[in-house]
């Protein structure tokens, strides 16, 4: 079921939006904790403080919920990376970007991460989260002539599953500088779009927005 994005219009709405988004939260800690999709609707709701008979309100199944869990994860890391990157036009900067705060998350937003990790692949060509930004980016590159490949689904593809193994990389190896390994793994993908080598390392290197 997806959501409205107007404000609840009433004090029902209101609870039952904040029943919905109390499974989301619980079904997203479980999605970081353990990736265990087959534990009880009983012991979501009750990790989520709510009633186990309000759960068939708000979703036909757990799959349902799961997903749903997914894309608020996603949505959220889209947002993240949004805000940080206000009043930047370069496309290939924007890549860059994206890949060095995602590094930095790791820390920032750990849980968010582990998401991203285990389930972001399923959804590189989701219509909600980072993708959509991402294949904006590219296209908008390919039009002004920033970058040289020739398809944007292609190129989202390259971009994104980097972008995951960088996510992987850097929860697997915590001792690793997050921050070199995020600018040489951006630097190698806007080499593939087509930036030449030198622009591509100074791009990789510029002052980075803080996460805040």
């Amino acid at each position: 079921m997806s959501t409205s994005s107007a404000p609840p219009k009433n004090r029902f709405e209101r609870r039952r939006a904040e029943t919905r988004q109390a499974f989301v939260r619980a079904a997203r800690q479980i999605l970081a904790e353990t990736g265990d999709t087959s534990v009880s609707i009983q012991a979501i709701a009750e990790r989520a403080d709510v009633g186990f008979g309000s759960f068939y309100n708000h979703f036909e199944s757990k799959t349902e919920l799961f997903d749903a869990a997914v894309t608020d994860a996603l949505e959220e890391f889209g947002r993240v990376i949004d805000d940080r990157v206000q009043g930047i036009d370069d496309p290939a900067e924007l890549v860059a970007v994206g890949f060095r705060l995602t590094a930095r998350m790791a820390d920032s937003h750990p849980e968010l991460m582990r998401i991203l990790r285990d389930r972001g692949l399923a959804y590189i060509r989701s219509d909600r989260g980072l993708a959509p930004r991402a294949l904006r980016d590219l296209e908008n590159g390919i039009a002004s002539g920033r970058f040289t490949c020739r398809n944007a689904t292609t190129g989202l593809s390259a971009l994104g599953g980097t972008l995951l193994s960088l996510v992987a990389l850097r929860l697997a190896r915590p001792d690793l500088d997050g921050d070199e390994a995020a600018s040489d793994l951006a630097e190698m993908v806007l080499r593939m779009l087509g930036v030449l080598p030198d622009d591509a390392h100074e791009v990789t290197r510029r002052p980075l927005p803080d996460l805040g």
